[in-house]
């Protein structure tokens, strides 16, 4: 079993950044691809990023392309979704998801193909 808990949501005002954090604990050994999703009041939730175990590739929802980054910290077991130039469209609350069943170069951005999710953390962003 993996626990993930994200951190690092708030409010931020449009055109600014905030930096989220997914702690993984339990069985962290061998390399997990993982993937940031959101889910805003009154939709369903949607994929954002994602990383491959590997950790060379990445993929991103067109909406963030150019302004997000999804990086990782091995030593510290921790994935990071680096968000720039924020819109009050991407207010929502922001899970991370990992899995260890795929292959080592996949990028998986399907919902049920993940294994494991945090609790969320809510970004609102004001406009």
């Amino acid at each position: 079993q993996v626990q993930l808990v994200e951190s690092g949501g708030g409010l931020v005002q449009a055109g600014g950044s905030l930096r989220l954090s997914c702690a993984a604990s339990g069985r962290t050994s061998g390399s997990y691809a993982m993937g940031w999703f959101r889910q805003a009041p009154g939709k369903e939730r949607e994929f954002v990023a994602a990383l491959s175990r590997s950790g060379g590739s990445t993929r991103y929802a067109d909406s963030v392309k150019g302004r997000f980054t999804i990086s990782r910290d091995n030593a510290k077991g921790t994935v990071y979704l680096q968000m720039n130039n924020l819109k009050p469209e991407d207010t929502a609350v922001y899970y991370c998801a990992a899995t260890d069943r795929v292959s080592y170069l996949a990028i998986v951005t399907t919902i049920y193909q993940y294994d494991y999710w945090g609790q969320g953390t809510q970004v609102t962003v004001s406009s």
